[in-house]
C-alpha cells in the first residue's frame, strides 16, 4: 500500500511539472500572485501585473460576456518610424507600460510592449470603457432606442423612479454633472466606488440601480461637476434597457465586427448581469487604438455614421470643469483644455486622440498607484508625453515643407 501511495504521489509531481513547464507564462504569473482580495484597488504591484492581463479568466471575481469581432480586419499599416527625441523605453519602464501605440495620419509610426505583454493579448481597461459606454449611447440615439439625451434618467430606468434620479438627464449623467453625492476616493475603503462593488441586489434589480437609488444629493442637477463610476454603470443600464440588448453585443454590432477589430473582447459583468460599463472591458492594445481611429474618423464605418449629427463634436467639448487643470470633462471623455480628448482608466489605460493632427495614441499600464491623487506622478508624465508626440509630429511637418 505505502509504495502505491509513493507511486500516485510522483504521478501527481510529475503531472504537476508538467504542466507548469508547458503552462502558458501568462497562466504561471497569475498562479504566483493570484489575487485574493475582490477589489483591485488594493492588490499589489505584482498582483495587477499578474491579473491585468488576464481579468476575464478570474471566474472568482466575475462572469465575463465576449465582444465577438468579425471575418474582416482593419489594417492597421505601418508608417515611418516617429522620432520623439526621448527615450521612449525609459519612459515605458518609468509607467510599467504594458502597450503603447501612436497612429499618425492612419498609419502606426510606433508600437512597443512591455511587462512581458504582446499584441496578442488583451489588457483591462478600467474607466476607458467609459468612452465606449457614452459612444454606445449615441448609436442607440441614432437607431431610434433613446430620443435624447435631454431625457429623464428614469424614464428608462423605472426602478430609479422616486429617488434623487427623478430629475437627472441623460446627458447630466454623461457628463458627471447629476449633483449627486458620492466618494470616489480609490484609496479609501469606505468609499462608494469601494463599496458598491460589493453591494448585495434588491430582489429582481441591477445592481447598480439598487446601490444609486438610495444616494442623496448635495447640489442641483447640471451645476456641479463630480466623477462618478456608479453613474457610468447606470448609463449601461441605460443603454440596455433601452436598446433590449446586452452592451457587449451591441458593441459587436456597432463598432466592433463593422470597424474590423483584430480579436475578440470581453466584458466583465456585475453581479446581476449587466456589463460593468464604468469599468472592465478587456481588449488588445491594438483594438483600443483602433477604437480611436473610428473616434478620429467621425464615427463612421464604410462611409456611413454609426452616432447622430454631432455626437461626437458634442461629447468631445467640455461641458464641465474638473479637479485637474489640463481637463474639462464631455460625455465621459476628458477633454485637454490645449486640444484633443482622451478616454482614461485608473492605472495608467489611456486612449488619446487629436483630431487637428489625426493622431491617436493607445496605453495600457500598471501604475504604482491608481492616479496621482494617490500617489506618483505617472498621469503628469503621461500627458507631458503627450505633448512631446504633438511637437514631434509638428516639427516633422514644419521640416517636410
Amino acid at each position: 500500500m505505502k509504495k502505491v501511495l509513493i507511486g500516485i504521489v510522483v504521478v501527481l509531481l510529475v503531472g504537476v511539472g508538467i504542466f507548469w513547464l508547458t503552462a502558458d507564462k501568462d497562466l504561471r504569473r497569475l498562479i504566483l500572485h493570484l489575487p485574493t482580495n475582490k477589489n483591485v484597488l488594493f492588490w499589489s504591484i505584482d498582483q495587477r501585473d499578474a491579473a491585468f492581463r488576464a481579468m476575464d479568466q478570474l471566474s472568482f471575481l466575475a462572469k465575463t460576456r465576449k465582444i465577438a469581432a468579425g471575418p474582416n480586419v482593419s489594417a492597421l499599416p505601418a508608417g515611418q518610424p516617429l522620432d520623439i527625441g526621448m527615450d521612449v523605453d525609459a519612459y515605458m519602464k518609468d509607467q510599467r507600460t504594458a502597450g503603447l501605440i501612436i497612429i499618425h495620419d492612419g498609419k502606426v509610426r510606433l508600437e512597443k510592449y512591455g511587462l512581458d505583454f504582446t499584441p496578442a493579448k488583451r489588457w483591462t481597461s478600467f474607466s476607458v470603457a467609459k468612452s465606449f459606454t457614452s459612444t454606445l449611447v449615441g448609436a442607440a440615439i441614432k437607431d431610434g432606442f433613446i430620443k435624447s439625451v435631454h431625457d429623464k434618467v428614469s424614464d428608462y430606468i423605472p426602478d430609479l423612479k422616486g429617488s434623487v434620479y427623478d430629475d437627472v438627464t441623460i446627458e447630466q449623467l454623461l457628463t458627471m454633472t447629476s449633483g449627486v453625492k458620492w466618494n470616489e476616493d480609490y484609496g479609501d475603503p469606505q468609499s462608494d466606488v469601494a463599496r458598491f462593488n460589493a453591494h448585495k441586489a434588491e430582489p429582481g434589480m441591477d445592481v447598480t440601480v439598487s446601490y444609486m437609488r438610495k444616494l442623496q444629493r448635495e447640489a442641483p442637477p447640471g451645476t456641479k461637476w463630480s466623477y462618478k463610476t456608479g453613474e457610468t454603470n447606470l448609463i449601461g443600464v441605460l443603454a440596455s434597457s433601452a436598446t433590449k440588448k446586452k452592451l457587449a453585443g451591441y458593441l459587436s454590432e456597432k463598432i466592433w465586427k463593422p470597424f474590423g477589430m483584430e480579436q475578440d473582447a470581453t466584458w466583465i459583468l456585475g453581479t446581476t448581469g449587466h456589463e460593468i460599463s464604468g469599468c472592465c472591458l478587456q481588449a488588445s492594445t491594438r483594438d483600443f487604438a483602433r477604437f480611436g481611429q473610428f473616434m478620429l474618423n467621425g464615427g463612421l464605418i464604410d462611409g456611413k455614421p454609426v452616432l447622430p449629427d454631432g455626437w461626437i463634436a458634442a461629447a468631445t467639448r467640455k461641458h464641465a470643469d474638473t479637479y485637474l487643470p489640463d481637463y474639462g470633462y464631455g460625455y465621459q471623455w476628458w477633454v485637454f483644455k490645449e486640444g484633443g480628448f482622451a478616454a482614461q482608466g485608473i492605472f495608467g489605460q489611456g486612449i488619446f486622440i487629436d483630431p487637428e493632427r489625426k493622431l491617436v495614441i493607445a496605453s495600457n499600464s500598471n501604475w504604482p498607484y491608481a492616479t496621482d491623487r494617490q500617489g506618483g506622478d505617472q498621469a503628469r508624465k503621461r500627458t507631458d508625453f503627450y505633448r512631446q508626440v504633438k511637437l514631434a509630429i509638428d516639427n516633422e511637418a514644419r521640416h517636410s515643407r
